[in-house]
Order: structure tokens, then C-alpha cells, then sequence
């Protein structure tokens, strides 16, 4: 049999695999072309998107003024109290 090395634990019939070492790959290969293409596509999508995003914005602040609002205690209640 012999004495197995990681990377030869097994082998198959008929199937070929390659590998490319971590060591030898470039994480960040083309990260600027990446940044200019997602900054592209925001902008041809901005139009339809900004609708969107400002309605959102103005439910969640109506939202928060709402129950901002519904926590006070009225004033008139506690006139009487003491």
C-alpha cells in the first residue's frame, strides 16, 4: 500500500481532479474591476431603486414617531391625583 500524503488519500477511476494550491492563488485578483462594475450597475438601477428605499424610509419614520407618541401618558389623566 504504501504511506498516504494529504492531497493522495484516495484514488479514482476515470476521474480527474485539479487542484491549484491556497498559496498560489490571488484573493483579491480583480477587485477593482468588480468595485467599478457593482458601482455601474447601482447607477443604472438607482432610478428604480431610490422609490423604494424612500418609501421605506418614510413608513420606519412614521413608524417611530407613531409609537414615540402612543408611549406618553396624557396629561389629563393625572390631573386629579394626589
Amino acid at each position: 500500500m504504501g504511506h498516504k500524503e494529504f492531497g493522495n488519500l484516495a484514488k479514482s477511476k476515470n476521474i480527474v481532479s485539479y487542484t491549484l494550491s491556497p498559496f498560489e492563488q490571488r484573493a483579491f485578483a480583480g477587485i477593482s474591476k468588480g468595485i467599478a462594475n457593482w458601482g455601474r450597475r447601482m447607477g443604472t438601477n438607482l432610478m428604480y431603486m431610490a422609490p423604494g428605499f424612500i418609501t421605506l424610509i418614510a413608513i420606519y419614520n412614521y413608524g417611530k414617531h407613531s409609537h414615540e407618541l402612543a408611549k406618553r401618558k396624557n396629561p389629563k389623566d393625572y390631573e386629579n391625583d394626589e
